[in-house]
């Protein structure tokens, strides 16, 4: 019994850190191929933060005022982009759920387990392919910002810079995703799951709105969420803070310092959520 018990064991992988990478990019791999084969995936992911960018600019553009700068339309086109590009990476968390719950109801992770590979490496190569989608959706968001007027007013390569800090933030929260698509039964459960609680992690930040305009514990709610200082980080890199307007309302330490805090936070996610997802698909697994 237990000769034949061996035989059907999953043969164990080589090991070590090259074996995971190779492992990873081989799954990467895989999903960014079967992105291309359902365009959709990627049309219909570009088309919601387009819509938001128009609706936003041109419907609340005039009616929102910025300390510092009033209701102009200008203005709040330079304050909201920062915003919409973290929403958008942000919001590839549902996808990367709804991925894996897809591979776990379909059966796609057993035959994973029948093979001599990393057992983490199914589910970072999920991430490094949605993170390929999200900076593909990122560079078509920031060319349509441009078309509606938003500008950049520092060198290039804090610009880029800014933009890593958004993709870094993205891949972190795709971690969270991860953890949801293992942890329910049907990808509708686990797109439901990976939106429900970034719509108030969002809007309670500095991303569409002012801070200052908030109730006084919700501005410390806003300071201190990890979106707002990504969003805050993209807006000093960028050059769209407005000069003589504090950084902060309460004085909240990431708020004073947000490409730092926008790092330590993301690192913290995808340190904490990497391993309860690898610990969770482990246990799914096993």
């Amino acid at each position: 019994m237990s000769a034949v018990t061996e035989s059907v064991r999953a043969p164990r992988a080589a090991g070590g850190i090259g074996q995971s990478v190779r492992d990873s990019l081989v799954v990467a791999k895989r999903n960014l191929i079967r992105m291309t084969r359902i365009p959709e995936m990627i049309l219909f992911g570009i088309i919601q933060p387009v819509m938001f960018v128009v609706l936003f600019t041109y419907v609340f553009g005039g009616s929102i005022s910025i300390p510092g700068a009033g209701t102009s339309p200008a203005a709040y086109k330079e304050f909201l982009m920062a915003g919409i590009f973290a929403q958008t990476v942000t919001f590839a968390t549902a996808g990367a759920g709804a991925g894996i719950a897809d591979d776990m109801h379909k059966g796609l992770i057993d035959r994973f387990r029948s093979l001599p590979m990393a057992r983490g490496a199914v589910l970072t190569g999920r991430t490094l392919a949605d993170l390929v989608q999200t900076a593909v959706t990122l560079a078509v968001l920031a060319a349509v910002a441009l078309l509606v007027g938003w500008r950049t007013h520092e060198n290039i390569g804090k610009v880029l810079a800014g933009f890593g800090l958004l993709l870094l933030l993205g891949y972190a929260f795709t971690w969270i995703g991860a953890l949801i698509g293992l942890s329910v039964r049907t990808p509708e459960a686990a797109t439901s799951g990976g939106l429900i609680w970034l719509f108030p992690l969002t809007f309670i930040s500095n991303a569409f709105v002012p801070v200052n305009g908030m109730p006084k514990f919700l501005q410390y709610v806003a300071e201190w969420n990890p979106f707002s200082a990504t969003v805050s980080a993209a807006r000093e890199l960028f050059g769209n803070t407005i000069d003589g307007v504090p950084k902060s309302v309460t004085g909240a330490w990431p708020m004073e310092h947000p490409v730092w805090a926008s790092l330590i936070w993301s690192v913290l996610i995808i340190l904490v959520f990497r391993t309860l997802a690898v610990r969770k698909y482990r246990k799914a697994a096993g």
